[in-house]
């Protein structure tokens, strides 16, 4: 049975980021998701729902990085089962305002998680990214942080919102990035800049589907 991940894109890849960078196997199914969002003349209400299934499978493979701890549990029957549960301490946090399409999807699959919020904008001068608003859990740094931004292009706003997380302490070891499309410029920047941290993405690629926010929230 293949693999649900499988290893970065070329040898270079694989030498400078090693399993830091995790891509989700290509299935049929997978492609077809890639394919409707990247096709203009899928409807929005198309969109929204590739969107949310392709979102779903990249969550679940985030969740596979967390930590968990052996239990045993009895069943209906009586009987015990070994099984698994998540270590106590995760959190997630979308980065304003197309990460937030991303929040649905971690809630489906872990209702009670804490979320936050970090808005990054850039300089209409410089095109230097800033960070204007930033709200988490208080104790942030104590939790796994799954980080959303579904599209990255360079890469800058990734860095940005790390930053934010590094002034509330977080451990960039503890940053697992929730991503769609990403372009192999924005991975090396990243993972250059913080190689303990890890990205869950569907696809490295030159050319993302940077209509994706507008075409979600219905503001193209």
């Amino acid at each position: 049975m293949e693999p649900d991940v499988i290893p970065c894109t070329s040898a270079l890849d694989n030498e400078l980021f090693g399993s830091s960078l995790k891509i989700l196997r290509v299935t049929d199914n997978v492609r077809e998701l890639q394919t409707m969002l990247r096709d203009k003349s899928t409807s929005r209400s198309d969109f929204i729902f590739y969107a949310d299934r392709l979102i779903r499978l990249v969550v679940e493979e985030g969740l596979n990085q967390l930590p968990y701890r052996e239990c045993v549990i009895t069943t209906p029957t009586g009987q015990t089962y070994d099984g698994l549960r998540y270590e106590k301490g995760n959190c997630g946090v979308s980065i304003m305002r197309s990460g937030e399409a991303m929040e649905q999807g971690l809630r489906d699959c872990c209702r009670s998680i804490r979320l936050g919020k970090i808005l990054i904008t850039s300089d209409e001068e410089t095109h230097e990214a800033r960070s204007v608003y930033a709200k988490v859990p208080q104790d942030v740094y104590r939790r796994k942080v799954l980080l959303m931004y579904p599209i990255m292009n360079t890469g800058n706003t990734v860095v940005k919102a790390v930053n934010v997380l590094q002034e509330h302490s977080v451990n960039e070891q503890n940053i697992i990035l929730l991503n769609l499309f990403c372009t192999p410029q924005a991975v090396k920047q990243i993972l250059t800049k913080f190689p303990g941290m890890t990205i869950v993405t569907t696809e490295v690629h030159p050319v993302t589907p940077n209509h994706f926010g507008q075409k979600y929230f219905g503001t193209d």
